[in-house]
């Protein structure tokens, strides 16, 4: 029998940051409250492969962490909206926070999970394909979320693959979901870059980016869905060792999309000017990892605006130091425990569960 009122999430205790810190742990509700979720929006999600950004309307990425917040603050777990649901989570590379946030999120909705933490776990250490473990997938589960090396194994996996797919990471390609928790995080330490409405002077953000997003997974899906909220955006600095850090495709959609940005190798006349800092540590290419260059770290000695925050997709080296941990700077720690409720709302929404939420749930 399903209780008549949502329960308080209790992990909520749990996440909140010492009482001692001052890390940023923004309120779930404020994205929800007075601003109804609208399932129709939500429900053209069902059924639909997730591989990269792009796949993603600014209504659908709002709607979702406006769910996410919901899931948030509320007990999900007694409602069972994934009780006859197999997700397979298919790492051929290495996850921490992915992986395990995923599967977190499926069994916290009542599904169930085949994990595959290694690759070389499966047939591929055999040679055989991508296209017939994915044609085996089909068999065993109802979704696959996948992380692979190759940049084009999503594309070679949608040849047999008939589940919904989600793209945890492709190469140096996209990372679709990370985008969703970064933003989810964001738009809970500032709701009204939810409303798509022209700011008042001066209350844009000025969006810093540390990194290379052409060969940074996460800092391309970041970049590619900021330009969703561009509106709320006064100027985008992409801080870079790289003359070029985009890409073909990355510059086309930067310039398609009419936003202020520049790109420049010099952090010590940028960093104060930032609102948001959204940086990372490591670069995949090809079949190897790359740092971020010595001179991009941050600590509490850096020059930061007093309000500005920082994100980080983890895992960090010491490019972000601990000594920024307790400060009102560090959004990263809402950015990593948010992840697996953005997860849950997305997952609810290709499985069309949404009608699994609470009688009372405030949805349109």
């Amino acid at each position: 029998m399903k209780p008549k009122n949502p329960r308080p999430n209790k992990a909520l205790e749990v996440m909140a940051p010492p009482p001692e810190s001052d890390s940023l742990n923004p309120e779930p509700e404020t994205l929800w409250t007075n601003h109804d979720i609208r399932t129709g929006v939500l429900k053209k999600l069902a059924g639909r492969n997730i591989v990269d950004t792009a796949g993603f309307t600014r209504d659908e990425v709002v709607e979702l962490c406006k769910l996410s917040a919901y899931l948030e603050a509320i007990e999900i777990a007694p409602y069972s909206p994934l009780f006859d649901k197999i997700v397979i989570t298919a790492f051929f590379e290495a996850s921490t926070r992915t992986r395990t946030s995923f599967e977190s999120a499926a069994l916290r909705l009542d599904g169930k999970v085949i994990s595959i933490p290694d690759g070389q776990l499966t047939g591929a250490k055999k040679g055989e394909s991508i296209e017939d473990i994915g044609e085996m997938f089909n068999a065993y589960g109802d979704m696959v979320v996948m992380r692979h090396t190759d940049t084009d194994a999503p594309e070679r996996i949608l040849k047999s693959l008939r589940i919904p797919l989600i793209n945890a990471g492709n190469g140096s390609g996209e990372h679709p979901t990370q985008a969703l928790a970064d933003w989810y995080a964001l738009l809970k330490w500032r709701p009204k870059l939810a409303v798509k409405v022209k700011p008042e002077r001066g209350l844009k953000i000025h969006i810093g980016i540390l990194g290379t997003p052409g060969s940074m997974r996460a800092v391309k899906s970041f970049l590619l869905m900021s330009l969703l909220f561009k509106e709320h955006i006064s100027r985008i600095s992409v801080i870079s060792e790289m003359a070029d850090p985009f890409g073909d495709d990355v510059q086309k959609k930067i310039d398609a999309a009419g936003i202020k940005y520049e790109v420049t190798n010099d952090i010590t006349t940028r960093l104060a000017q930032l609102d948001v800092i959204y940086m990372n540590s490591i670069a995949f290419l090809g079949d190897s990892y790359k740092s971020l260059d010595s001179r991009y770290k941050l600590d509490s000695e850096s020059d930061l605006r007093p309000e500005a925050v920082i994100l980080h997709p983890l895992a960090r080296l010491d490019e972000l130091d601990t000594s920024l941990d307790e400060t009102v700077h560090n959004l990263y720690w809402s950015q990593a425990h948010g992840a697996p409720f953005i997860r849950q709302a997305l997952l609810m929404a290709i499985f069309d569960r949404l009608d699994k939420l609470p009688k009372n749930a405030p949805i349109k």
